[in-house]
């Protein structure tokens, strides 16, 4: 598997189609994985179980994380993400459409990088979507391992 740019945790195939449109169409990412649910996208960070094949090494350039997930939730992935010195370093973008303050100071408690409350309008979402894959992928500067 190439180099994953992101990796989008979204349950919602309406959201998750939308997100990957902004991104392809604005030519922002080449290399994207998603994965449905809070166990997939753990066992794809962590190299486990279907994922065993992948390094844990070649980690994403940024991951964007939805809350409220099947099986495992956001937050207990935003967890075991940034409590693990393998991958506490990945940018994660919590992109949800919980604006509920609790959800947001627990996120930041638990290390997020930007916490991003869902546009329900088409064009705001695109719009967003496509700010955020600018930012994390062309400006932004991560740390060499």
């Amino acid at each position: 598997m190439n180099k994953v740019e992101i990796l989008l945790v979204e349950d919602n195939p309406n959201d998750a189609k939308l997100t990957l449109r902004a991104l392809k169409k604005n030519n922002l990412v080449n290399d994207i994985y998603h994965v449905k649910d809070g166990v997939e996208a753990l066992n794809f960070i962590f190299a486990e179980n279907e994922y065993a094949y992948r390094s844990i090494d070649n980690v994403p350039r940024v991951i964007f994380l939805d809350l409220k997930l099947p099986r495992i939730n956001g937050l207990e992935v935003l967890e075991k993400i940034k409590s693990d010195p393998r991958t506490n370093k990945i940018p994660v973008v919590v992109l949800t459409s919980s604006a509920e303050d609790s959800d947001l100071k627990r996120c930041y408690r638990l290390g997020v990088n930007s916490y991003i409350v869902k546009p329900v309008d088409f064009e705001h979402f695109m719009d967003a979507v496509t700010k955020l894959g600018f930012y994390w992928l062309l400006l932004n500067q991560t740390p060499k391992k």
